[in-house]
């Protein structure tokens, strides 16, 4: 009896022992549209890691400076078994710290585990992520250790101010725009951005942050940056405290008034849709599918303005230098020698697939404020071509002749609508900036 029970005890150790030790995909069923999101905030991140590689060319001396890295990290730690799981299907990440983009001078591959940063060795994925966050904004040269065994020297390196970053996964549709990051919405990865257009959607944002910054910190300013929730959002907005901050944002937006605005636009243009439509159809107009688009175009630029116009918090002070922002990016791709024209090209491809929800489809003032930059410079007809046979100036003309009620009024410093005193008021950037990264937010 007794060698039989040895014998039992020995394949139960051994059945334990074969047990996996961070999370794998066993099949079940996952939470689809979080599956996407993770799919989405994956190719995000590999669309701007090389972009943000390139704008460090600019060596711009003028700019606020900040460190980055030639590779993005995830982790699932924290997430739920099922979203652990569905990390896994999505992008091959567990609770390790895991690289899902490099850029072409990276010293790691895609795939990689991280488990030491330094002289500092961990599983543990958030952990890590703090030591990294550390090591990077040193801004020197370190070490780091991978799951199998490997040692490598990864060297930060210096951009101008103005993380670009994308929504977490849970939370595709979240903008918010801070002087010290920016996330753009997950949705823009659907108009499969070139690395040109990448470029102009990193530039932008370093031009938000060095054209804005000053009046965003006259409204708030937070000095205190390590050992928050932010730092880790610079190295991965997907992380899971990250993630449940923005769920709480974008649950306390849902409650201001900018959103009963956008409700109101977008019956609007269904309304407008369907009068234009029953109109040419009356009319028989031969060129009825080109004056259909054309309406189709003027109703995404007021619903980018709507956008504009319903941003809150920080993000409402920085919609205020869109156009400035324009401007920087404009210079910028020309002084690193690429298309200077990708903000319209890229803005085309959001119109064409009606992305409106985001800061790079221009409303008529931006486009022709940047019209005039690019005409100046000799694309006056490219742009026209670029738009589908459109002038901007005509278009601005066109909208300006039917202003969108829904629209809210600018911004000023003495608003009776202020956002208040909660805690994501004033944005989820600005949020996590006072989010110790050992605590889980609280709603409010």
């Amino acid at each position: 009896m007794r060698p039989l029970l040895l014998l039992l005890a020995t394949l139960l150790l051994a059945g334990c022992a074969s047990a996996p030790k961070f999370t794998v995909d066993d099949g079940r069923k996952v939470d689809e549209p979080l599956l996407a999101g993770m799919r989405a905030y994956g190719a995000g991140e590999r669309l701007i890691r090389p972009a943000i590689a390139r704008s460090a060319a600019l060596q711009d001396r003028d700019c606020d400076k900040q460190w980055e890295l030639p590779f993005a990290v995830a982790t699932s730690a924290g997430w739920s078994p099922d979203d652990r799981v569905a990390w896994v299907r999505a992008l091959q990440v567990d609770e390790r710290l895991t690289v899902i983009a490099v850029t072409q001078d990276s010293p790691l591959p895609m795939g990689t585990r991280l488990n030491r940063i330094g002289a500092q060795a961990s599983d543990d994925g958030e952990r890590l992520l703090e030591w990294l966050a550390e090591a990077r904004d040193a801004g020197r040269p370190f070490h780091v250790g991978t799951a199998a065994g490997q040692d490598a020297l990864v060297a930060p390196f210096e951009v101008c101010r103005g993380y670009t970053r994308f929504a977490p996964p849970n939370t595709p549709q979240l903008q918010d725009y801070h002087w010290l990051l920016s996330l753009h919405p997950l949705a823009l990865t659907e108009a499969e951005p070139t690395p040109d257009e990448a470029l102009w959607l990193v530039l932008w944002t370093q031009g938000l942050s060095e054209e804005g910054g000053a009046r965003m910190k006259t409204y708030h300013y937070a000095i205190k940056i390590a050992g928050t929730l932010y730092n880790l959002a610079t190295l991965a907005s997907g992380v899971k405290a990250a993630a449940m901050a923005a769920d709480a944002a974008l649950s306390a937006a849902k409650n201001a008034a900018a959103n009963v605005a956008s409700d109101i636009l977008r019956q609007q243009l269904i309304e407008q849709g369907k009068a234009l439509a029953a109109q040419r159809i009356r009319d028989g107009l031969a060129d009825a599918a080109q004056q259909i688009s054309r309406q189709q175009v003027l109703n995404l630029m007021q619903a980018a303005a709507a956008n504009r116009g319903s941003l809150g918090g920080i993000s409402r002070i920085a919609a205020t230098v869109f156009e400035r922002a324009d401007a920087w990016a404009f210079a910028r791709m020309a002084a690193l020698g690429a298309p200077p024209l990708a903000g319209f090209t890229l803005h085309q491809k959001l119109v064409e697939r009606s992305l409106y929800a985001n800061a790079f489809l221009f409303d008529a003032d931006r486009l022709a404020a940047l019209n005039k930059l690019a005409a100046a410079r000799g694309f006056e007809a490219e742009v026209t071509a670029i738009l589908g046979g459109f002038r901007a100036d005509t278009l601005l003309a066109e909208i300006g002749a039917m202003p969108l009620a829904s629209v809210q009024a600018r911004f000023s410093f003495d608003s009776a609508d202020d956002p208040g005193a909660g805690r994501f008021s004033r944005g989820l950037v600005d949020a996590m900036l006072e989010l110790p990264t050992e605590s889980a937010p609280r709603k409010k």
